[in-house]
């Protein structure tokens, strides 16, 4: 009878995780190597806009040096594939090392799908509800006047080379933002980009863009996949055939049609050979490996 007491009282003084949280994880997650997450302050749009940051592997051993800064839309799905990709280039001394900033939001369980349909595309894309997207002159103020400015403070990012990927809405966004900021940002990542969007709203950008005679100094890499939706896959191809018209003065362009591969499926290909295009001049080889 004591024994049953003693084993009843010290489970009262459990603490009460202890006692019922069955659901608690038998062993540690898995974290990404040099990554932190940092939430941003509410911004004037009243997103919660929060960056996945990975650092490079030399960050804490060399304490003077700058790095090329790689933004990427969508981090909350697309980080890991980035940062896998550019551990295995970087390996392989195709890239320079360089610091990733995921952007995403912040909170419980945010609404992924809604938020980025308001940020990244740059006109409605349902006409019918234009309340739901359309804002993305909004997020690229506030990337260019509070999130870039944030980054330079708080890590050694060199400001003389960025670059911004995204796919599909954020290849839109990176399209778009190559028009509108061209001297932001360096490099730029469109992975089967959403050129359609608005009844091909960014083809008449695009061609005004082109008629002003300004220069677009960096580099695109653009991709589409091969069974990718026909109407997406369609508006893609004409695109890049409005891209190599144009010969827009300083711009360095390639394209590449993913083969077998469908809308998300062009990702990590996508991304990984875009790191490699867009990277190049700060490459520290550029010959086959010795």
């Amino acid at each position: 009878m004591k024994n049953t007491l003693a084993f009843l009282l010290a489970a009262l003084l459990l603490p009460a995780s202890a006692q019922t949280d069955s659901s608690a994880p038998k062993y540690p997650p898995h974290v990404i190597k040099n990554s932190e997450l940092r939430a941003m302050p509410r911004a004037a749009n009243g997103r919660a806009y929060q960056l996945h940051v990975r650092l490079p592997a030399s960050y804490g051993q060399q304490p003077a040096r700058r790095y090329p800064v790689l933004y990427l839309t969508d981090a909350y799905w697309d980080f890991p594939t980035v940062v896998s990709s550019y551990d295995n280039l970087v390996y392989d001394k195709v890239v320079p090392e360089i610091i990733v900033v995921g952007l995403g939001y912040a909170g419980t369980d945010p609404d992924y799908d809604a938020l980025r349909s308001w940020d990244l595309s740059p006109v409605a894309i349902q006409p019918d509800k234009p309340e739901k997207s359309g804002r993305a002159a909004e997020f690229l103020a506030h990337l260019q006047a509070e999130i870039i400015p944030f980054v330079d403070r708080e890590y050694r990012s060199d400001p003389s080379f960025r670059a911004l990927a995204g796919s599909s809405l954020g290849g839109l966004f990176a399209l778009y933002t190559m028009y509108t900021r061209p001297g932001l940002f360096q490099g730029y990542i469109a992975a089967s980009p959403a050129t359609p969007v608005g009844n091909d709203w960014l083809f008449g950008y695009a061609q005004r863009f082109a008629e002003s005679g300004a220069p677009i100094k960096g580099r695109l890499y653009m991709t589409g996949a091969e069974n990718e939706y026909p109407s997406l896959l369609d508006a893609i191809k004409r695109f890049h055939t409005k891209i190599s018209a144009h010969r827009y003065a300083g711009l360095d362009y390639q394209f590449r049609l993913i083969d077998g591969e469908r809308h998300a499926g062009t990702k990590a290909e996508s991304y990984a050979r875009g790191m490699r295009y867009v990277f190049a001049p700060l490459a520290p080889e550029t010959g086959p490996s010795k």
